[in-house]
């Protein structure tokens, strides 16, 4: 028998509220099938399930708040059968617990109308109350404005118990790194002409490529920090930080980004951002990124200070792109320049290794053409 447990989403969840399943009891499930909704205080996240099996029994119903960890759902493992039900005397009424039965009353629920998920169907308390809350629902609706605003408020509690927890638990260091982007920004021009504008490339990606490929040199910077002991990462899953239009943020992962083609990126990362504006992400997205990258050059910001989210051990950041005076090979011009910046863990790197990420970072966006050719060969798939 294998446990369905709550997943974390991040840093800033500690319980979530179960919107929908998507399967029931006696349904085959595969690794990666989304098989249900849950409402964190930034979205409502499809969560996968991480094992093959059988559905065996639900335990947590539509509505209900619970902690991270809590038992969702339990599965019968490829091969294993249910235990035979006990013989019973046949009888008309339907197996319901006592203290689902005393409930039941409480809240003029009829029991016979409630659909089981106990063992052999019995009625448990918590489809009692789950019936009540559906009953309910259409006098107890929320005006649409209130409803945001109280998003809002605890999208807003989460972030600063997630940020606190960072500045209390980590300590972090800062480096940052004026990058020529001249020649990125005239390949970038090349490539794009004649492309229609759905399939033309923003120079965001070229600098998630450029991250991804540093990493595999200081991976240091790539992995978790859990339980007094950082565990680094092969593969790059890169958190964006995605500013949403009711307010607040969210950092879900585009995978495996080293290896991915340009083209690959760019479709990934606009289906990303409008599926989390839509409030319709993926568990394994808000749950494995293994650092963090914002891009705040649209907005009007020349230095990123980002602040680690945890249990990641660092943070890029990208200001906006300015024309400033540049001395090179002893001549004076004009360049277009971008400040990028690193927050990183100290209990697993140092200024050393941080500043020499960043002039891996700085050299990497000096060659527009490598960074467009890793991953073409596989056709941006791994």
């Amino acid at each position: 028998m294998i446990e369905f447990k709550l997943p974390s989403l991040g840093a800033d969840m500690d319980e979530g509220t179960l919107l929908t399943w998507h399967v029931k009891p006696g349904d085959p499930v595969k690794r990666g099938q989304v098989v249900a909704v849950v409402d964190t205080s930034k979205a409502a996240v499809d969560v996968e399930i991480w094992n093959d099996g059988v559905l065996s029994e639900l335990r947590v119903q539509p509505g209900e708040k619970v902690p991270v960890g809590t038992v969702l759902a339990t599965l019968l493992e490829p091969g294993e059968v249910a235990a035979p039900a006990a013989t019973v005397a046949s009888a008309k009424r339907r197996a319901i617990s006592p203290s689902a039965r005393k409930r039941a009353k409480e809240l003029g629920v009829d029991p016979e109308s409630v659909q089981g998920t106990g063992g052999q169907g019995a009625v448990t308390l918590a489809d009692v109350e789950a019936a009540a809350h559906t009953l309910a629902a259409p006098t107890a609706a929320v005006a649409p404005a209130a409803a945001a605003i109280d998003r809002q408020k605890e999208m807003r509690r989460a972030i600063a118990a997630a940020m606190s927890r960072s500045k209390r638990e980590i300590p972090h260091y800062y480096l940052s790194e004026p990058i020529p982007m001249d020649k990125a920004l005239t390949w970038l021009q090349k490539h794009n002409k004649g492309l229609a504008i759905t399939e033309r490339i923003l120079i965001a990606v070229l600098q998630l490529k450029a991250v991804a490929l540093a990493l595999q040199k200081f991976p240091q910077l790539n992995g978790f920090y859990r339980d007094g002991e950082f565990h680094a990462s092969s593969a790059v899953h890169t958190g964006v930080a995605i500013a949403l239009r009711g307010g607040g943020l969210v950092a879900p992962a585009l995978h495996d980004v080293q290896a991915k083609s340009l083209e690959q990126l760019m479709r990934e990362l606009t289906d990303l951002v409008k599926r989390a504006r839509a409030g319709s992400l993926r568990s394994s997205e808000m749950s494995d990124p293994t650092i963090t990258v914002t891009n705040l050059g649209d907005q009007g910001v020349e230095l990123v200070l980002g602040v680690i989210y945890p249990p990641q051990v660092a943070l890029v950041g990208f200001g906006r792109i300015t024309e400033r005076p540049w001395v090179q090979s002893g001549a004076v011009r004009v360049a277009s320049m971008v400040t990028a910046t690193v927050a990183a863990d100290h209990r697993v790197s140092d200024g050393h290794q941080g500043a020499l990420f960043l002039a891996e970072l700085r050299d990497l966006l000096q060659q527009p053409e490598k960074l467009a050719e890793v991953g073409k060969a596989a056709g941006g798939k791994v």
